[in-house]
């Protein structure tokens, strides 16, 4: 049983007993459920914005522990202050340390887009991102039919929450329903967890062009932001650079000042 199969099948587990906890009609009397969310894919697009999904994300199976003492609070707040488009927060616990409790803290402190990170398996979960406060929830292709992305899609639409589709191959292009806005491309592979970075570069003319596009794992430089950029990516979501640092949120201001001071080089000499 590889990693991603591993994780699905825990994951139905968790639901189950989730749901017997909290039932659907406990979810609806959330503060969250009947607010309006924000949209995820106009952020992106923001000219005034970097691009960047700045990630919350304490630990995962490929690098175990990456910031045990996290401080959700003082980095969402951070992440936002220092320009970034929207913050993903991941809220499985048993693979990646994290919990609900972390999404709603960043919706509390925080205006921008929020991203639940999550492996969604079943409706209750997209009701369940409406109540704790997501804009925006992940569907991955890798462990849904086409069927069930068309379905998931339909119900996130419904409750005003917009879905970023993640594929990793060309095989699971077939599978974008035409309700997703946003296509994201994970350049990790979720079965033997090995990044390449190539995975974003030789998919990007295959996607519709009409989708806003996002490369996620493995972005580390601001070289790779310029480079996708110009391929038609706008997104970039970063989990793990940010992360090992101390204070997350003053890797990515950094990141974002350079990234924003490259562009502004780059755009002069163009104009000259």
């Amino acid at each position: 049983m590889n990693t991603l199969e591993k994780i699905i099948a825990t994951k139905k587990l968790e639901v189950e007993e989730t749901k017997k906890l909290y039932p659907t009609k406990l979810l609806e009397q959330s503060l969250y459920f009947n607010t309006s969310t924000v949209s995820l894919n106009k952020y992106l697009l923001r000219k005034d914005k970097s691009g960047i999904i700045a990630e919350i994300k304490k630990q995962s199976p490929s690098k175990g522990i990456i910031n045990k003492y996290l401080n959700v609070e003082k980095t969402s707040i951070g992440y936002m202050q220092a320009g970034a488009s929207a913050i993903s927060v991941l809220t499985d616990k048993t693979f990646f340390g994290g919990c609900n409790e972390d999404l709603r803290i960043a919706r509390k402190f925080n205006f921008c887009p929020i991203l639940r990170k999550e492996f969604i398996i079943d409706e209750y979960q997209i009701i369940e991102a409406k109540s704790i406060g997501a804009d925006a929830i992940l569907l991955i292709a890798a462990c849904l039919t086409k069927t069930e992305i068309n379905s998931f899609t339909n119900l996130a639409a419904g409750l005003g929450l917009e879905v970023l589709l993640e594929i990793h191959d060309e095989t699971e292009i077939e599978k974008t329903s035409s309700k997703t806005n946003i296509i994201g491309i994970n350049n990790r592979n979720l079965k033997t967890l090995k990044i390449d970075l190539n995975t974003s570069f030789n998919l990007a003319d295959k996607l519709p062009k009409e989708k806003t596009k996002v490369a996620e794992s493995g972005i580390e430089t601001i070289e790779n932001i310029l480079k996708l950029k110009k391929i038609g990516y706008s997104g970039f979501l970063i989990g793990s650079h940010f992360m090992k640092h101390p204070e997350p949120s003053l890797a990515c201001k950094e990141f974002i000042t350079s990234l924003q001071n490259e562009t502004i080089k780059k755009n002069l000499s163009y104009a000259n």
